[in-house]
């Protein structure tokens, strides 16, 4: 897994400001950042890829909801996943 800074998830989804993302952030529309340090955050590829597919194979407002819902759940899951190893 990779984690993606903020420029390039605007590279990687279209979006042209800061502000988009934060948007669609308070919106539901995109999944939280992770703090990687400090002052630092990033996403995970696989769910900004998630995202944009379901954009672009025409995901509604609501399905995308859904989507950053269980994106979200995913990350708990993993996190549970390696505190049983």
């Amino acid at each position: 897994m990779e984690l993606l800074r903020l420029d390039r998830c605007l590279e990687k989804s279209g979006y042209t400001t800061h502000t988009s993302i934060y948007n669609n952030i308070r919106n539901g529309l995109w999944t939280k950042p992770v703090r990687i340090g400090q002052r630092a955050v990033a996403w995970p590829d696989h769910e900004i890829d998630a995202i944009c597919v379901a954009r672009t194979v025409g995901y509604s407002e609501a399905q995308i909801r859904e989507l950053v819902d269980r994106l979200h759940a995913k990350r708990v899951d993993m996190l549970r996943n390696l505190e049983a190893i």
